[in-house]
Formats: structure tokens, sequence, C-alpha cells
């Protein structure tokens, strides 16, 4: 039976106001290194209520440049969630370190900082605790953790600008932070990152890191340390600023789209939406993921809703089973048996912005059709 429609899994929110700010950087002659990278820097410092940030080429650059702020290095181990897009990881990965996987909370998704705290050892450079599809992590607790073992708190906020921990914006807290702009993100620069920080120590070395390890105070061909190109470029910084421009209005059509689905979903039997908001976590919205009923086999349900035109994701697999990490690290199924079971049951449905009721309604009657 052919599709009635399609009905995209993702769309990014791109209109004039970014045309026009690309147009601004490509009439300067300013495509990099230019001041359109300095004032989307600000202006998103601002919204999380950092001091610093430093745009990088992407959110994995990101946590990459944090590892190395941290020290990680050979014979090192980074402690991070098995249910988290595979960056969270492999920025432990690439600089030599091994990365130790910590059971989730079954509600949230999240770490557990006990979990944390027992995946500790005397090898632990750093903690990467992941902020999983906009819902924040338990940052203080992880935190107090952290201070107690002597090792780096690195926060993955990529799924998460907008969120808020304690009443306050994720990235204000004082650790520090990496957001990212893959087109599927709250904004988007195509691609592109962020890493918000309290210390200007940081902050330069971050800078200069990446940029090729070119000091603030050298010329372009003097290098002060080994670095790399994870420069984001003017173009996308403009893009970048037409977003934050209209952060407000997508935030809120995000949590209206995710209302609506919570409303329209609710009725199917043994479906588990997102949990809610609580007084410490407020959730921004990055995906609308739901955990099928037990037993229930997931490929038939993606195979239906595909015939129906209805994309899904299956967000997400857990990290130590992708078969790279078995074989480098030796990871088997057990280690984290709440993600595993997570990870086999969860499903991404189509989640934007301008997603239109008529199409949520859509996609919830072929989701309970696909699950009866």
């Amino acid at each position: 039976m052919p599709a009635v429609r399609t009905i995209p899994l993702s769309s990014p929110w791109i209109g004039e106001r970014e045309e026009e700010l690309v147009a601004d950087v490509l009439r300067s002659g300013r495509l990099s290194l230019g001041p359109t990278i300095d004032r989307f820097e600000e202006a998103f410092a601002e919204v999380v209520g950092a001091p610093y940030a430093a745009a990088v080429s992407s959110g994995t650059a990101g946590l990459h440049l944090l590892c190395i702020a941290a020290g990680v290095g050979p014979g090192d181990e980074v402690v991070t969630s098995p249910y988290s897009f595979v960056a969270s990881a492999n920025c432990a990965v690439y600089e030599g370190a091994t990365p130790v996987f910590a059971d989730v909370d079954r509600r949230t998704f999240n770490v557990t900082p006990e979990a944390v705290e027992a995946a500790i050892t005397e090898r632990t450079r750093a903690v990467v605790a992941v902020d999983i599809y906009g819902y924040p992590c338990e940052l203080d607790e992880l935190r107090a953790v952290c201070e107690a073992r002597g090792v780096a708190l690195i926060q993955d906020a990529c799924e998460a600008l907008g969120a808020r921990y304690k009443g306050r914006p994720v990235g204000s807290q004082g650790t520090s932070a990496v957001f990212a702009f893959y087109p599927n993100k709250q904004i988007t620069t195509g691609e592109g990152g962020m890493i918000t920080t309290h210390s200007e120590r940081e902050w330069r070395l971050l800078r200069s890191l990446r940029n090729q390890g070119r000091a603030d105070s050298g010329g372009w061909l003097e290098h002060a340390r080994l670095g790399f190109n994870y420069r984001i470029d003017d173009i996308r910084a403009a893009i970048g600023l037409g977003q934050l421009e209209k952060l407000d209005a997508i935030l809120e059509a995000r949590s209206t789209v995710a209302g609506r689905y919570a409303s329209l979903l609710a009725t199917i039997p043994g479906l588990e939406l997102p949990c809610e908001d609580d007084a410490n976590h407020g959730r921004s919205w990055f995906v609308y993921v739901v955990t099928l009923p037990a037993g229930r086999d997931r490929e038939a349900a993606i195979a239906l809703l595909t015939e129906r035109g209805v994309q899904t994701a299956r967000y997400l697999p857990c990290i130590h089973l992708q078969p790279y990490m078995q074989e480098r690290f030796g990871y088997r199924v057990g280690l984290c048996p709440v993600a595993e079971d997570v990870a086999g049951r969860t499903l991404a449905l189509p989640f934007h912005a301008r997603l239109d009721e008529d199409d949520q309604a859509y996609v919830a009657d072929a989701l309970r059709a696909a699950l009866g």
C-alpha cells in the first residue's frame, strides 16, 4: 500500500532572517575568522548565562576539546552514559582513554549519580554527563561526586539548549558544557557547536585548540600547542545568529508540539511517554521519544509506520554495544541492563517546531495501529 503522505523525522526552521544575515557575510568577504563569529558567541553566552563561549565545528569537536582541557590521555578512564550518541564516549577514545559506562535511570534516561560514583576508579580522569533528549542531568549530585573524587565534570548539553536546571538555564551553573547545532537540534547552523565555560583561562585554551593551536598573541603561522581545525565559519555563525533571534519562539513551538503528542498518545495501552518536568528539571524538547510496551516487536512497528509514510528512528542504540566498541574494549550485553532494555524499546517520532496538528494526529493513529 503506497504511503498516504510523508512525515519527516525532523525539519529545521530557517527563514528570511537567516538568508539576510548569510548574505551580509557573503558581501563582506569575511567568510571565516570574522566578526560574525564573535557576535554569535557573545549572543549565545548571554542566552545560556555563561561568561564565555567558543564556537566550534560540531558538538563532537567541543566534547573532544573539553577532554583535552581536562587532561584526558592514554591510560585514563572517562565515565559516561551508554544511552547517548557515540560522541559522548568517542571524545575520550580520541585521546587514548577508555570509556566506562554507568547505567541510566529508567525514568529520565540520564546516568544516575550512584552509578557514576561506582564506576569511578583511580584511573578516572573525567565524567561526561549527558542531558539526554534535552532533560537535564542530576548536575549538583554529579558535581559533588566528581569534586569528592578529584575528577573533571563535562556536561554534554548537545541536546539541551533552552533546558533549565533548578530554575536556571543549562550552561549557567559553572560546569563547562557543549551544545550542538545539527539540523534536528533546537537551533541549527547546519554543522556546528558551542562550548560554554566560566573560566577565562579555559576559554583562551579552547580558542587556541580549535584554531590549530595558535595563541592569541602569536602570528598566523605561530603555533603555541598541538591544535585542530575545529573552527566554525562566519556563514554558519550568521545562521546561528538568526536562529538565536527566534529561539524563544522555537522552544515554545516545540513544547506545544510535545504537549499535543502527550494528549494524542496517552490512550495507547502500555506506551510510555517522556518523563514530565519537575521542580528541578525543565526539558528543552529536542526529539519526542516513546518507549514501546515490553515484548512488542519494534521492527514490525517501524515497518508499518514506514508503509504509512511516517519516518522514525531507533533512538538510541547503546554505545557499548556498537560493533567497534565491542571489538576494541570487549563490552558485552549485560553491562548496563537498564540502558539496554530502554535502547531496545525506544522510538523517535516525527518532531519539529512546525509539525502541524493534522500530521501529529496521523502519526498517533499510525502508531496506535502499528501497536494494535
